[in-house]
């Protein structure tokens, strides 16, 4: 569990930390720099030949170039919510979305139904979203900035949907993200010779270097060193300590002030994200082995980027 807990405070440093450096590198050439040093190194220390292999079965491909796609828009899109927005309000409306769309995912995909609690969660982040958006929300939310949490989320719900697809045709998921990262990398470097500037500064560096190696390498292994011996529901639970370190440094360090509509919205967002994590009772227990059969229930919204709660890793 500490392992679990770990990752989940060094993804909650990403966006203050983003804040803090304040380099001035745009945030897509963060994010593509990110991707890139972060999964060179996942790559080289935990994907096997064997692992590779699986990524060859027949119907993977296209569901790993799904993945590449949305791990490049969640990056992208998640940093340049937070330099709009903030730390604290990006993140709440990027995990505050996750729910809602990993619940659609699933229900098209695999027929899953969503548990019960998953409307009144989506219904919070609705709404929660909304109130960002009504003027006078908050000095630095806007209408951009929340759009771009939004897609961020979306995008990461998505690749819930994709992680689990994978694992049904055989691919090693261990293999499959970093492999995703590393790619997405590659799909945004371009960026990183179209608006180079401040990039070669000591603390762009030491940012892009803590961004990489400390909360994607890093975190990576904490996530997946400790997921296994954990319940789904336990895993979301403690997922939810990223949003909390998020606000909680972009109050404290990053002195992030939002008006009262913000907060408002963004406690929403995570309110319908604490929804959506608490596990449903069952009466019986044939109710509780077909849920564990059929994946459904609130763990999916929770664990970030693999199904059920097991050794799928994350991206954030």
């Amino acid at each position: 569990m500490a392992s679990v807990l770990a990752a989940a405070v060094l993804w909650g440093t990403v966006g203050p930390a983003q804040l803090w450096a304040d380099t001035g590198v745009h945030p897509v050439v963060l994010g593509a720099a990110r991707m890139l040093l972060g999964g060179a190194v996942l790559s080289l220390v935990t994907v096997r030949v064997a692992g590779l292999r699986s990524l060859r079965r027949p119907g993977v491909g296209r569901w790993l170039g799904l993945s590449v796609l949305v791990t490049a828009a969640f990056q992208v899109c998640f940093l340049q919510a937070v330099e709009r927005s903030g730390a604290a309000l990006a993140t709440a409306v990027a995990f505050g979305t996750v729910p809602v769309v990993s619940g659609i995912c699933a229900r098209v995909l695999s027929g899953e139904r969503p548990g019960r609690l998953w409307p009144v969660g989506t219904a919070c982040a609705v709404v929660g979203i909304g109130l960002l958006l009504l003027p006078g929300s908050g000095a630095r939310v806007d209408l951009p900035g929340v759009l771009f949490g939004v897609v961020a989320g979306a995008s990461f719900g998505v690749y819930i949907a994709v992680t689990k697809e994978l694992g049904a045709r055989g691919a090693d998921l261990g293999t499959a993200a970093p492999v995703s990262v590393l790619l997405a990398g590659l799909l945004v470097c371009p960026y990183l010779w179209v608006a180079p500037e401040g990039l070669a500064g000591a603390r762009s560096l030491a940012l892009i270097a803590w961004l990489g190696l400390g909360t994607t390498a890093l975190g990576y292994l904490l996530f997946t060193r400790g997921v296994g011996r954990l319940s789904a529901a336990t895993t979301g639970t403690l997922s939810l300590t990223e949003p909390l370190v998020a606000a909680v440094l972009g109050v404290v360090v990053i002195g992030e002030r939002p008006g009262p509509l913000a907060a408002a919205g963004a406690a929403l967002l995570l309110l319908g994200l604490v929804i959506v994590s608490v596990p449903e009772r069952r009466r019986t227990g044939i109710g509780r082995a077909e849920t564990a059969r059929a994946g459904t229930g609130p763990e999916l919204p929770t664990c970030p980027d693999g199904a059920e709660g097991e050794s799928a890793p994350r991206n954030a």
